[in-house]
């Protein structure tokens, strides 16, 4: 059952809400668009056609779900999809497109935080439990990994890859990939260090936390990884730089354990 549909809401006739959704004043719903359970669409919040979204997700007022990429050789007839995860909040002003090529798929994980006027471009990937602070731009085609923080009016570059645990500082401009379970930030983008306080959180510690120190010392020093203990995340990260980059890879300052 819904649980409640402001009068002044629209919602198309073919969109499909699932149980005990809210739906607030002015809000628009349109064609072709799937709500999970217990999700919140605040006053003024616009969900556009082809989005499909779990459950538990919270929409603030004038959040735009779903609109047109901004590709200037789009047609707008393409069937392309937002298509987001559970339990995420978008705050005031927060904008996601829907994917560029006929079938294709913008995403976004589980458990995210999009704080005011961030933006999520065309074909992008967002990992979980990731969150972008107040004006966060990233271009068509980024990818983000799990539990990443970015600062304050950050912007990302087309095809760059931020990897899981990493943090980049507020205002920092990214034209390369960022290296899982760093900090990084400057003007250009340096890696400084391991993401000490995330790791932490995160319950990277002790051995697997010192194992990592000793990758990134490794690393910096363009010496291979070959010797050390393959825990969780020497594997993870092992995986992401195999991966051939579109943009290169920011260099490294002092990355110290």
């Amino acid at each position: 059952m819904i649980a409640h549909i402001h009068p002044t809401a629209y919602i198309a006739s073919d969109a499909k809400l699932g149980e005990n959704v809210t739906v607030g004043p002015f809000a628009v719903i349109e064609s072709a668009v799937e709500i999970g359970d217990n999700c919140k669409i605040g006053a003024h919040a616009v969900v556009q056609p082809f989005v499909k979204m779990g459950d538990g997700n919270i929409l603030h007022p004038h959040a735009v779900l779903g609109d047109l990429p901004q590709d200037t050789s789009f047609n707008p007839e393409t069937v392309s999809w937002l298509v987001c995860g559970n339990n995420n909040v978008f705050r005031e002003g927060f904008t996601a497109h829907r994917a560029s090529k006929a079938d294709g798929e913008t995403l976004i994980g589980s458990g995210c935080y999009f704080m005011n006027n961030s933006h999520v471009a065309h074909d992008c990937r967002i990992g979980n439990k990731t969150i972008f602070a107040n004006n966060v731009a990233i271009g068509g085609h980024v990818q983000v990994g799990n539990n990443v923080f970015m600062g304050g009016a950050v912007v990302v570059h087309q095809f760059c890859r931020i990897g899981s645990y990493a943090i980049v500082q507020g205002t920092t401009g990214l034209n390369m990939d960022v290296i899982p379970f760093t900090l990084i930030g400057g003007r250009p983008a340096k890696h400084y260090k391991l993401n000490t306080v995330g790791l932490r959180r995160a319950g990277i510690t002790g051995k697997r936390y010192n194992i990592l120190a000793a990758a990134f010392r490794l690393l910096r020093n363009k010496q291979s990884l070959d010797g050390l203990e393959e825990t969780e995340e020497l594997l993870m990260l092992e995986q992401w730089l195999a991966v051939k980059s579109q943009r290169g890879v920011h260099g490294f300052i002092d990355i110290s354990a």
